[in-house]
């Protein structure tokens, strides 16, 4: 598992740890009761704080990505295929809203935007 930190981000240390862990279990990069680094290694590797990555953990222990066994680690949770499920679709709102906003500066309207759509689609 790869993260990586930027510092000229606006976005907390911490959120940038927690999203990419998430993003990677998410996307089945890390798999069911897949031990994670530990607090300590991940802050080392990382030349952060402990603090720093424990918040990270902690929130996605909060959230359900991850589960911790005492004197053991913090494992990957298993797939909760209706949290994964609307992981997506918030994602996928997301994206929508973007393409809405474009799509607005460009002059397009609802059926030039379901018209690409569709021609994607075909060519999947």
């Amino acid at each position: 598992m790869n993260i990586f930190i930027n510092n000229k981000s606006g976005q907390p240390i911490y959120e940038q740890i927690y999203s990419q862990i998430k993003s990677s279990i998410v996307s089945g990069e890390l798999k069911d009761d897949e031990l994670l680094p530990s607090i300590r290694n991940l802050a080392k590797d990382l030349h952060i704080s402990v603090i720093t990555t424990k918040r990270a953990y902690d929130e996605l222990e909060r959230e359900g990505f991850v589960y911790t066994v005492a004197g053991k680690g913090c494992f990957v949770a298993g797939r909760n295929t209706e949290m994964i499920r609307e992981e997506n679709l918030r994602r996928i709102e997301s994206h929508i809203q973007s393409i809405s906003e474009l799509a607005e500066i460009c002059g397009l309207d609802k059926k030039d935007i379901i018209e690409m759509f569709e021609i994607l689609m075909e060519e999947e």
